[in-house]
């Protein structure tokens, strides 16, 4: 009875490890707007409700293009897998900052901005609602609502 027991608690814990996990329902059209995305010309002035000057260092335009696509194609991956979670898609969006280290520091603050835009555009066509705080980490250093004062 004891074994038994050992096995329903270690399956119970799994299950509750688990609920971290959000499997998501990928909308049809995703998988089409994703690869639209890939296609449109990035980094170039943009009037409101979202004003972006265009880049500040031409070139690297094809640097920070080819760095977003990648995340695009990243995304584009998980989308037509057969189990795209939440984890999966924020697990992405890591790799993918992390390819902008080494010029992070060549990039004004609008560059920075429009990369966190591009990546919560890519999260809009999959419906992913958090990017879990990666957004806010390499726009401003660190996760505010992880700094919060009780």
């Amino acid at each position: 009875m004891t074994k038994y027991f050992k096995i329903l608690a270690l399956f119970l814990s799994l299950a509750v490890c688990a609920q971290n996990v959000t499997e998501m329902k990928t909308p049809k059209e995703a998988s089409k707007k994703i690869i639209e995305f890939l296609e449109k010309k990035k980094f170039v002035q943009q009037a409101n409700p979202n004003f972006y000057p265009g880049i500040a260092d031409e070139k690297m335009r094809p640097i920070l293009v080819k760095k977003i696509n990648l995340i695009a194609t990243d995304f584009l991956n998980v989308a037509e897998s057969k189990n795209p979670t939440d984890i999966k898609y924020q697990k992405k969006i890591e790799v993918g900052l992390s390819r902008f280290t080494e010029v992070y520091m060549e990039l004004d603050t609008e560059d920075r901005e429009k990369i966190c835009n591009y990546i919560e555009e890519l999260m809009d066509i999959v419906h992913l609602e958090s990017s879990n705080g990666q957004l806010n980490k390499f726009m401003y250093g660190f996760d505010p609502k992880s700094k919060m004062i009780d």
